[in-house]
């Protein structure tokens, strides 16, 4: 081999090796300290909390954790939208290894229920779906986030 195309080697060698290492840093950064939550329109305002619609019949009205390490822990879906993750700014606090800072998130539209994911690592299932977008849930729905199984129930 020549010299130069020696060097042109190590070269596109080193790049690929950093460009790895980059991206590796990308994700540790974003399950440590979660997606970036947009702030309010100006300096000093609050957003308004969303009103909760009053549960209609047959609605949940609290998501449960109903299998896995933190089995028993309840949320009340007036407060939504309901955060699930490793954080301590989650509703639904989950000391599972195979859950994101935050995971995903339950919330109301038009009085419907839909689950979210935000871009975790892991995945958020219904069954054996993963989440890519918003899916609707209704009482009974069991939701698979890491190890840990969630259900929405009256």
């Amino acid at each position: 081999m020549s010299e130069l195309t020696l060097f042109l080697v190590r070269i596109a060698y080193l790049a690929i090796l950093w460009i790895f290492v980059l991206s590796a840093i990308s994700v540790i950064r974003s399950d440590m300290f979660g997606a970036r939550v947009p702030t309010p329109a100006g300096p000093g305002k609050q957003p308004k909390p969303p009103k909760a619609p009053a549960p209609r019949r047959g609605q949940p009205k609290e998501v449960a954790v109903v299998q896995g390490v933190n089995t028993g822990i309840v949320a009340d879906l007036a407060n939504a939208p309901v955060l699930i993750g490793r954080g301590n700014d989650a509703a639904i606090r989950l000391d599972d290894d195979y859950v994101s800072t935050r995971h995903a998130r339950i919330v109301s539209s038009g009085g419907q229920w839909y689950v979210e994911d935000l871009g975790s690592t892991n995945g958020t299932y219904i069954g054996s779906q993963r989440l890519t977008q918003p899916v609707p849930v209704g009482l009974g729905s069991q939701i698979r986030i890491g190890k840990t199984i969630v259900e929405l129930r009256k």
